[in-house]
């Protein structure tokens, strides 16, 4: 794909040096690349990415997307500075992968407890109903009936857009996934065109990275806040901080509810 073509999916600060150059591949890890690859400097909880740009230069990368330019400017790679590069990672993996979220029903579950749940018994369902579906979640990630081992909650943007690809290209008309807290906070989600939204419940957990409650709720609710408005926003009446994550959110809502008056009871 050509360089120029790619970038125009994320907004860019600043552009250095030759945009009309095919690229052969991208990631955030420098360990991964290749010749002709795209290298997106990515600022971690533990490492900064920008530290490895030059590494990635020695492994073939042509071009550097970046939150910082560098000091010292190779003249043969083009280096284009964004605001995020979390964001910009999932929108380019979206592109790069010729967005398969939009070609596929997709529902996000997000909350404490009941992801795996929720997101397998929605798959199983629409399967016995004779649908081809897609499932990403914490135990095993499904491409219709092939199974593809898991190693996180929500993968990284370039893994979760490959398989939503793969999804797409045997036939799948729908696909549900796990949303953690850590991938909505990450914007590992950047670029997914979701069509719905679940709210399972919340109670004190990932603590060690969220530091607060509150930090937690907002990692959340953000998932929420980013729903299209033709999209759905589906709430648990029966939590606290149920209709705090709809707040916001330009999505359609409803309501479900084991004790009181809901949409859905």
């Amino acid at each position: 794909m050509k360089l120029e073509s790619l970038i125009q999916a994320i907004p860019v600060k600043q552009i250095s040096g030759n945009t009309n150059k095919e690229i052969s591949g991208l990631d955030s890890d420098s360990r991964n690349i290749q010749q002709d690859f795209l290298f997106v400097a990515v600022k971690g909880t533990a490492v900064d990415g920008h530290q490895f740009i030059d590494k990635a230069i020695e492994s073939g990368a042509t071009a550097i997307v970046c939150e910082e330019m560098p000091e010292n400017i190779t003249p043969t790679t083009t280096y284009i500075q964004v605001s995020d590069s979390k964001e910009a990672l999932g929108l380019l993996a979206s592109e790069w992968y010729a967005n398969p979220s939009r070609q596929l029903t997709l529902v996000g579950v997000t909350g404490t407890n009941g992801k795996t749940t929720i997101a397998t018994l929605l798959y199983e369902m629409f399967r016995l109903f004779g649908e081809k579906a897609g499932l990403l979640s914490t135990v095993c990630n499904y491409i219709d009936e092939k199974a593809v081992p898991a190693t996180h909650t929500t993968p990284d943007p370039i893994t979760l857009n490959k398989l939503l690809r793969e999804m797409v290209d045997v036939g799948c008309r729908y696909a549900f996934m796990e949303v953690s807290s850590h991938s909505a906070d990450q914007k590992r989600i950047a670029g997914l065109d979701f069509d719905g939204g679940i709210f399972t419940n919340l109670t004190r957990d990932h603590l060690d990275y969220h530091k607060t409650v509150e930090a937690y709720l907002k990692a959340k609710k953000s998932f929420f806040d980013h729903l299209p408005k033709n999209a759905f926003a589906l709430t648990n009446l029966d939590d606290k901080s149920g209709m705090v994550m709809l707040q916001n959110t330009k999505a359609a809502k409803h309501t479900y509810s084991l004790k009181t008056l809901a949409d859905y009871k």
